[in-house]
């Protein structure tokens, strides 16, 4: 924090206040039910996710540049409802609304980063599909494992850094004024607004990150789907199409539940009420990680043929050792 400080070489000094208050729903009746809600999706992201991640590490056959990033979609999953929910959990349902500096910009890294990293992931998994298609017969040289792990490691290290400077900048902010936050957590855009100094930086580099991590990222998936849709209509039988098809549903899935409820926020920006906005989004942060490992278990002929060779396997380890106990 010291760098960003002292980054135009000037001793400045910044008012922080020892803490920020969470304020939440407004005028809302009974909604500590909602959190309970969001509470039991955050138990069947846990289990599903853990399921997906085991499924893959056990099965070699499942080690494909796909899975790989399913696998780091599934861990980012996981990572971004523990950092979220038992915190929000702790704020609203335990009424701890008090949440110090450092803490809240914690928080608020540990989300954005969760955040960015599943959108990257649908763009790697697009890109994946995109080729699978597209060029069949050069797929394996185009998409390699080696590839598909530098370009998720890429994506963690920008995210990562990008995000650091996003707080760095708020620590060049003081907040003389109101500490309360008008969202359901360390929101990066509600938290620069309370500053009572110039915060332009910090707005300009909020929309530089809304379009880098959400309008790039969705105009290249668009396109990639428009570029499947061409491949396909020169696929001589309709059998065939849906067939190829198929293959891109789990993920054209998983693309409309994460980004339409971000659309609608960020298209609307100021003009959607505090309470849709928090709804909206807060959804948009639990639900997808919930149904993505439900969506691959379900569509995705692979991982449900290994989950029934691993059942098989176990099955018939139990059997004889239940023999030898016997005997």
């Amino acid at each position: 924090m010291e760098f960003f400080n002292s980054a135009l070489g000037k001793n400045m000094t910044f008012v922080r206040p020892a803490y920020f208050i969470i304020q939440g729903f407004i005028g809302i009746p009974n909604i500590k039910y909602y959190y309970v809600f969001l509470f039991l999706f955050y138990i069947v992201s846990v289990l599903g996710n853990t399921v997906v991640m085991a499924v893959i590490y056990l099965d070699h056959n499942l080690r494909t540049p796909k899975y790989i990033a399913v696998f780091n979609l599934a861990f980012v999953d996981l990572l971004g409802s523990s950092a979220l929910v038992p915190k929000l959990l702790d704020i609203f349902l335990f009424n701890h609304r008090y949440i110090s500096y450092n803490d809240c910009l914690t928080f608020l890294f540990f989300c954005y980063t969760c955040l960015s990293m599943q959108v990257l992931n649908l763009v790697a998994l697009s890109y994946d599909r995109l080729i699978a298609i597209m060029h069949p017969l050069h797929y394996h040289v185009k998409v390699t494992q080696r590839f598909m792990l530098s370009l998720i490691a890429s994506s963690w290290v920008f995210v990562i850094t990008v995000d650091l400077v996003a707080v760095g900048l708020l620590t060049r902010l003081s907040f003389c004024r109101s500490v309360v936050i008008n969202s359901y957590f360390c929101d990066h855009g509600q938290i620069y607004r309370l500053a009572c100094n110039d915060y332009t930086p910090s707005y300009v580099f909020g929309m530089f990150l809304i379009t880098l991590i959400l309008w790039f990222p969705l105009a290249f998936i668009v396109l990639s789907y428009l570029c499947i849709a061409y491949a396909l209509s020169k696929v001589a039988t309709a059998q065939e199409r849906f067939k190829a098809f198929k293959t891109c549903t789990a993920h054209l899935s998983l693309v409309a539940i994460y980004f339409i409820p971000l659309v609608i926020t960020f298209t609307a920006g100021s003009a959607i009420d505090s309470n849709i906005r928090i709804l909206n989004l807060s959804l948009a942060s639990v639900f997808p990680p919930m149904l993505n490992p439900i969506i691959y278990v379900l569509q995705t002929q692979e991982i449900k043929a290994s989950m029934k060779k691993i059942l098989k396997v176990r099955k018939e380890s139990k059997m004889k050792v239940k023999k030898i106990t016997m005997k």
